[in-house]
């Protein structure tokens, strides 16, 4: 028998254990960054048999084309468990119809793979027109010693991160109010200067202060320039490049390269096993908004890595289907 049961923050972080893939945005903290944002998270463990199975954190949020649910790098069950898998999604639709939602948009932490876009469609699901979190990314092996790492980059990424001290750039970790300020306004501009659109004004300070210790603000000096900024999350054994925002000087000066270095450093002092660099853009697509940056992140000599993209549940199928025709043309104005 398959029951969904409210749960508890503890009841929470001991199930996840059970799980070998897991990222941040399905830990209990980042239900509260949304509860702050001024969404509703919506938090269940699934139980077979009295066992604990899974764990769902569904955020609901609210948008003029209507309601929908989210479920970012989850939700976190056994796949190949078909009575699980449908019993979940059945039990997504009755919450999904209770709060008046027009779809639920899924992105599972699986490897992509056809077996899994086939049970996908199986299970009457439609593969969304955008993305859900970092569907692609680069993820680094932090297991080998430091003289590895280097050597396992490309050259021209180590050459600049040797290269930092002797430009006088310096990294710094500070996650005071006033720095995330600075953040945020930064993101402001570098999204003008890139042509897309920043974070809501709310998102770097809910992250910092409900992450707590999880989350740690980067920053890269040279003498008295602010060249880069970053919000780095760590979660289980994974720490994640999540956000990023740069100076018009930065392009002059190796302060990225460094940034990255010093908190690949830190999260392998730490005991985290991967550095993620969250979001490059998929293969063979150069007009891409990622391609520029992708060329940058896989310097750093990870592994590239795809997920299964976001896939819908569709509850209210008039309204999905507006919903999808603007995101297929928002999808292709960004280009993304």
């Amino acid at each position: 028998m398959i029951t969904f049961r409210e749960t508890s923050r503890e009841e929470w972080d001991e199930i996840v254990q059970n799980f070998d893939q897991i990222s941040f945005p399905q830990s209990w903290q980042w239900g509260d960054v949304q509860n702050e944002l001024g969404h509703i998270a919506h938090r269940y463990a699934i139980y077979k048999d009295e066992q604990p199975v899974g764990l769902v954190l569904a955020v609901e949020k609210h948008a003029k084309r209507g309601r929908f649910l989210e479920i970012p790098s989850g939700p976190l069950i056994d796949w190949s468990d078909k009575e699980v898998v449908d019993q979940t999604i059945q039990q997504l639709k009755i919450l999904a119809k209770k709060q008046r939602c027009v779809l639920v948009r899924l992105r599972p932490q699986l490897h992509d793979n056809p077996a899994y876009h086939d049970l996908m469609r199986q299970i009457g699901l439609t593969q969304s027109p955008m993305h859900l979190m970092a569907d692609h990314t680069s993820i680094i092996d932090l297991s080998p010693d430091l003289d590895t790492l280097l050597t396992n980059m490309r050259q021209q990424t180590r050459y600049e991160i040797r290269r930092a001290p002797k430009r006088g750039v310096t990294v710094s970790v500070d996650n005071s109010e006033e720095m995330i300020e600075q953040f945020h306004q930064l993101q402001v501009e570098t999204a003008k200067r890139q042509g897309f659109f920043p974070p809501h004004p709310k998102h770097l300070a809910a992250s910092v202060h409900q992450l707590g210790d999880n989350a740690r603000v980067y920053r890269a000096d040279k003498d008295d320039t602010l060249l880069n900024f970053a919000l780095v999350i760590d979660y289980g054994t994974e720490s994640a490049y999540f956000e990023a925002a740069s100076t018009p000087e930065s392009r002059r000066e190796p302060g990225a390269y460094a940034l990255i270095w010093q908190a690949m450093c830190d999260a392998r002092e730490r005991g985290m096993k991967t550095f993620n660099l969250w979001g490059t853009a998929p293969p063979d697509q150069p007009e891409h908004r990622f391609a520029g940056v992708t060329t940058f992140k896989r310097g750093f000599g990870g592994d590239d890595v795809a997920f299964v993209p976001a896939y819908d549940i569709v509850t209210n199928p008039l309204l999905y289907r507006l919903n999808h025709a603007l995101e297929t043309v928002r999808k292709k104005r960004r280009k993304l």
